[in-house]
């Protein structure tokens, strides 16, 4: 380990190395920051600088310490139970300050929710673009085992399908699911406010209790401050009406945020902004501290941080920054707990971060909404691209070019565009029959619900292998997929077949650990001579010896 201006570095304490271990004369930088558990004092032995655990002399000493030393700097304890903010932990009954996020069309699976849970961490099940029974399924499938360990599930924000937010509400509500993500929010809806107030009361302490908790997902400050905020009163003069809430639930509901938790989401896959993450967290943690002010909530909101959380040091940037928690998405999809196929695993395994690209939003179509994507491998990007632009130029399926319409027919639907509409019709006649109706009487949103089609097929054929539609397959990825991989490059996570989900977990959080610690060490003069070893992967069972 090296020292600047060693010489000069005045003593700052007295310590008693621990002589337990046998390595009390001094222990290997990067042994010393992953024992994270452990204070370490930098002092000088036989005239060289020396990293040594022990206690300080103001602690009761333990058996064994030797004579007391000098130290010049020390490094604290860094366990993963204080990376975050405790009480988002204890809030959601879990260990570590760790989300999986959603990935819609379940791939952020039940599988993967489970073994998230089971390690002491929160997943969440990816239901935005899956039929209401698929999620009941889901449902089930929790259920089975008891429901024990914590889990949630997303509500995605439904502009086209005002409905099918309500059902899921519903099925949430009947089905006793007190956890939900919220995302891709442009505003508040009814069914989201429902959600929220439900069953709201005030226990015998006289404290308001609400046994719907929401999470959500954010990447604007307009969107942010609605969820830092109480529900809009007119939502709740409407539930009151409907009979959903009494006039004192609607009085409860005033006094507490939409939101207890709110995601910073910076540059991911799927819907973003593409916004920087070290500018837009601090904006909107200062935002909640207004907010606070304002309303004055008896539990101050919290704010997580996701997006480009891929690496150790992205981790402990975030947990740097204020984090209360780490939310991560494309990262997981490329482990094997995915509800993806292993094709797109390994292509996910091959990415770097300029191989991704955006491309339009199937949910949110004729907004002009765009989601990130993986690029390299896929021709998706360039025809999704191109299905948007005769949408804008032409009012219907009947105006286009009989020239585009053939190469369309030919190259991307691979069938007729009748026999697109047929599908689409079923599809809708199930889901969503006002979405016909509304088709019937609008040529040019009829275009849209068929061109929908290759949007909401495309995620599919990814998820499912389909080999045949290789080329089209839309793959939601964001560029720290990309720094993911470099990180692992030459580690047994490089391979696909050893990247499980509590695995690139766990090492996150640990190599953040890594990280704060050394970093105590360098603002204090010291520098450790781990190079790129600091932070390399480790297999789960040796992080765990080091955790116990």
């Amino acid at each position: 380990m090296k020292s600047l201006e060693q010489n000069k570095c005045p003593a700052i304490g007295l310590f008693q190395p621990a002589a337990s271990d046998g390595q009390s004369a001094g222990l290997n930088s990067l042994e010393a920051l992953r024992r994270i558990d452990q204070p370490l004092f930098l002092s000088k032995h036989d005239d060289a600088l020396v990293i040594q655990a022990g206690t300080e002399l103001s602690e009761p000493g333990f058996p064994g310490a030797t004579a007391s030393l000098p130290f010049e700097g020390v490094v604290a304890p860094c366990l993963l139970e204080r990376l975050g903010d405790p009480g988002f932990c204890s809030d959601h009954g879990i260990r570590y300050p760790y989300v999986g996020g959603s990935m819609a069309k379940g791939i952020s699976s039940v599988a993967m929710a489970k073994a998230l849970g089971k390690a002491g961490m929160l997943g969440f099940f990816g239901s935005a673009g899956l039929l209401p029974e698929d999620v009941a399924a889901a449902i089930d499938q929790f259920e089975a085992d008891g429901g024990n360990d914590p889990y949630g599930f997303n509500l995605i924000h439904s502009p086209n399908e005002p409905q099918l937010e309500n059902t899921l509400v519903d099925l949430y509500l009947r089905r006793g699911v007190s956890l939900v993500e919220a995302s891709a929010f442009l505003a508040l809806t009814l069914p989201v406010v429902r959600y929220r107030t439900h069953g709201i009361h005030r226990d015998q302490t006289g404290r308001i209790v609400t046994p719907n908790r929401i999470i959500a997902k954010i990447s604007r400050e307009e969107v942010a401050t609605r969820f830092f905020s109480p529900p809009p009163e007119k939502f709740l003069q409407e539930l009151v009406a409907s009979g959903d809430l009494s006039e004192e639930q609607a009085g409860l509901a005033a006094q507490i945020p939409m939101a207890q938790d709110v995601t910073v989401e910076a540059d991911s896959g799927g819907h973003t902004d593409n916004r920087p993450a070290i500018a837009l967290f601090p904006t909107i943690a200062a935002l909640r501290d207004r907010l606070q002010q304002q309303y004055n909530y008896d539990q101050t909101p919290r704010v997580g941080l996701g997006g480009g959380i891929a690496t150790p040091a992205s981790a402990a940037a975030a947990f740097a920054m204020g984090a209360a928690y780490l939310m991560t998405g494309s990262i997981n999809q490329a482990c094997l707990e995915s509800g993806t196929c292993d094709e797109v695993r390994q292509m996910l395994a091959e990415t770097r971060q300029a191989d991704i690209t955006m491309a339009p939003s199937g949910d949110m179509f004729e907004m002009g909404v765009k989601v990130q994507v993986l690029k390299r491998g896929t021709m998706f990007s360039i025809r999704a691209a191109k299905l948007y632009d005769l949408y804008r130029t032409f009012d219907s399926i009947d105006a286009l070019p009989a020239e585009e319409r053939q190469k369309l027919e030919k190259t991307v639907f691979r069938m007729s565009l009748d026999d697109v509409w047929n599908q689409t019709s079923n599809y809708f006649a199930k889901r969503d029959p006002h979405q016909l109706e509304k088709a019937e009487r609008d040529p040019k949103y009829k275009m849209a619900l068929v061109f929908r089609w290759y949007l909401g097929q495309s995620p599919v054929w990814a998820n499912q292998g389909e080999a045949s539609r290789r080329v089209d397959y839309q793959i939601w990825c964001g560029p720290g997929m990309g720094a993911f991989n470099e990180w692992s490059r030459d580690s047994f996570l490089q391979d696909v077949a050893n990247r499980r989900v509590v695995t690139v977990a766990l090492n996150i959080l640990f190599g953040a650990a890594i990280v704060l610690r050394a970093n105590q060490m360098t603002i204090q003069g010291f520098y450790p001579d781990c190079g790129e070893e600091l932070t390399r992967p480790l297999k789960a069972e040796k992080i765990k010896e080091y955790l116990r």
